[in-house]
This record gives structure tokens, sequence and C-alpha cells, in this order.
């Protein structure tokens, strides 16, 4: 059996082009960054390199506004704690309520810690209450939090009107990105934006998983998640990860290179997916609804059939797909994301993610648009809302 890996937004696999990139960094080059002697100059200029290609890669005006991290989680707890320890007198924060659940669940915990949040609503289509969030500001705000694209749905956010928006009206309030799933999809350039802060993760773009990076946009104050040496200009201690920065450069590279592949073929096979499955599954509905997506992802609903269910059936034909955010797989909870969007009870339960990646076949595509009717035939009828099922199947 051969497989169908549908899951690209939970997580890539490494592009071969990054593997070999990385090897020299295991053994030949093995130096210490940071040390002095001719070993360690190799690994030091890679690291140097690497900075530059993620600069370019974001669009960013400057390499010393990069900051490498371990994962797009370490990047969020970064960028927000960081900016509100250096704003202590400021007690407001404004996020969405589809944020990932590594900005979402830490929001919930500073309100714990007497933080007032924000929470800004979507509409059925998943398009974000721009108006309310602006609404929501006041001097008391510090941050604002908005994601670029979503994890689950595929929705791009206007983040780079909305930090327009913002800084017109309180300059002083910082704004941080989330852009780990728009990273590779979508152009990106930072420098022509007034977004202050943006995480990335490198295993979302076909490097290793253990590799992330922060944008801060210089004149940004940032007090330092993890307190030691001088790496990172002090801005992040650790001895740097050289194997896996250097990955995560080179699938930079590639991501760059093939994003008008991204934004033609994958989104060409993403909406073949789509049309064919709901095409040929009668009670499949749509809940990607918005005109603004990432070309991979989309997000359907399947009426009255549990959705984990469906997962299982998927796998034992050789389909990964997911429920949600690989955060939360193993959550029996609903969708947040698609709670916010009010998708109803019908479908909520049985919504499947699928998320592409160039390496996806139009022949692997085929395969799941003939797979899905024959699985959700099977469960339609162990499911115990037949009588529901027989109108729609009728």
């Amino acid at each position: 059996m051969n497989l169908v890996y549908l899951d690209n937004n939970a997580t890539t696999m490494v592009a071969n082009e990054v593997f070999e990139a990385m090897i020299p960094y295991f053994s030949k080059e093995f130096g210490n960054p940071s040390s002095i002697y001719d070993l360690a100059h190799g690994a030091n200029e890679a690291v140097k390199e690497s900075r530059e290609v993620i600069a370019d890669f974001l669009g960013a005006a400057n390499p010393k506004e990069i900051i490498f991290t371990s994962c797009g989680s370490e990047s969020a707890n970064m960028a927000i704690k960081g900016v509100l320890d250096v704003n202590r007198n400021k007690k407001h924060i404004i996020t969405t309520c589809v944020e990932h659940p590594c900005v979402l669940n830490l929001y919930k915990d500073l309100e714990k810690r007497g933080y007032r949040v924000s929470w800004i609503g979507v509409d059925s289509k998943g398009d974000l209450d721009i108006g309310g969030l602006l609404e929501a500001l006041s001097d008391d705000t510090a941050i604002v939090s908005v994601m670029m694209a979503n994890n689950e749905t595929g929705t791009i956010y206007p983040v780079d009107k909305i930090a327009q928006a913002v800084k017109m009206r309180n300059p002083n309030t910082k704004i941080f990105v989330d852009g780990v799933q728009a990273a590779g999809k979508i152009p990106i350039n930072l420098k022509d934006t007034k977004i202050d802060l943006f995480g990335i993760s490198g295993h979302k773009f076909h490097a290793p998983k253990g590799i992330g990076a922060l944008y801060v946009k210089s004149g940004t104050m940032l007090s330092p998640l993890i307190i030691g040496g001088h790496q990172e200009k002090g801005k992040r201690a650790g001895t740097e990860n050289v194997p896996y920065i250097v990955g995560m450069a080179a699938a930079a590279k590639l991501a760059k290179d093939s994003l008008n592949d991204e934004l033609t073929t994958v989104k060409k096979l993403r909406d073949k997916l789509e049309k064919g499955i709901l095409a040929n599954v009668k009670n499949a509905v749509l809940n990607s609804k918005s005109a603004n997506r990432v070309p991979n992802t989309t997000n359907i609903g399947f009426q009255y059939v549990e959705g984990e269910l469906i997962l299982l059936h998927l796998n034992d034909e050789g389909i990964c797909a997911s429920s949600g955010s690989a955060c939360t797989s193993g959550s029996l909870e609903p969708s947040h994301v698609l709670r916010a969007q009010g998708v109803p009870f019908t479908s909520l339960h049985g919504s499947i993610r699928f998320s592409l990646s160039r390496y996806t076949t139009e022949e692997q595509i085929d395969y799941t648009i003939a797979k899905m009717p024959i699985i959700i035939e099977k469960l339609v009828k162990i499911s115990p809302f037949q009588k529901e099922l027989k109108e729609i199947f009728k």
C-alpha cells in the first residue's frame, strides 16, 4: 500500500536536499559556532549565512532581526512574554478565538495571572472581525496577536492591514503574528509591514522538527525567554543547533523557489480534492469557506459521522489526514476554530482537514477521491442518526 500523506499542516517530510545540507554539520563541521579556533569557523559561517537566508525568506530588512528558536511554540512564547515583560504597566492583550493552541493557551494562562484578554471572533466563513479588534484597542493594550494563516481551515488573515490600522491608533502597541502556516505557502515581505514580531517553524516547510525562528523588528524591546549565554545577541541563550539551522535555511531556499508551484499546482490539486469529495459524498460540507486561503488546505465536514472513525478508515487505506491541529488531535473536544466559525453540530465532530504539499501527486488525490465515498458509506450505516442521514441521501 502506498502512503498518501495529506497532513502537511501537522508536519512535513524533510526534503532530500535539506537532509544533504545538514549532514556535514553532524560530523565534519561539528564545532561550536561561539568558539574562536578554526574548527568552529565553518559552523559560525553556516549560522551567519542561514540567518541571511531566513531574513530573505521572510522579507526582513536585516538578518540581525532573525533569532533562531526550537519551534513555533517557543517563538510565540518568546514574543508574547518578552513584550509583556518590558511593558509591565500594560495589562491588556488582543487576540483571536482561532489561534493555534501555543498562542491560545498562553493567553488563557495570562488571563489567570491578571491580564485582560479581548478575544476577537470570526464570521461563518472564518474571516476575522477586524472592526471588533480595532474597537478593543486601548491605551493599556500591550500586544495584538493575530495568526497569518489558520492551521485548520487555511484562512488567511490580513495581518499587514491589521498592523497598519493598530499602529495608526496605538503606535506603541506591539504586533505579533504566528506565521507558522503561512511560511512557504504565500509571499511574506515583513520589511514593508508594521509587524513587530513574526514566528515560524521549520518542520512546516520541509525542514526537520526542532528548529524555528522569530523575526524581531529592529528597535523592538524584548526580554529573553531563555537566560544564559550570549548567543543570538543575548536574546536566546543556548548553543546554536547548527545542523538544524542549516536545514531550515535550505528548506527556506527550496520553499521560496517553489512558491509559484505552491500557488498554482498545489492549489489546483487542493481544489480538485475538495470538489471531488463534495461532488461524490452527499453529506460532505465545506468548512473552509473564506475566499482568502493558503493554497494547500481544505477542511470538510461529514454530517452525522464521527471524525475519528473517518481518520481510522482513511489510515486503513494508507491515507493520512487530521481532525484539526496536530497539538490537539488527541483530544475529543471539537475544534475551537470550527466552533468559533459556527459550524453546526451535524458536521462539527465529523470534520477532516486535508493539507497538501508540493510532493503531493495527482494520482494520490484521485485515490483519495475514490476512497472517500466508500469510507463514508460504511460509516453512515453505523451512525445513530439514521433518520437525518436518510433525508440527506434520499
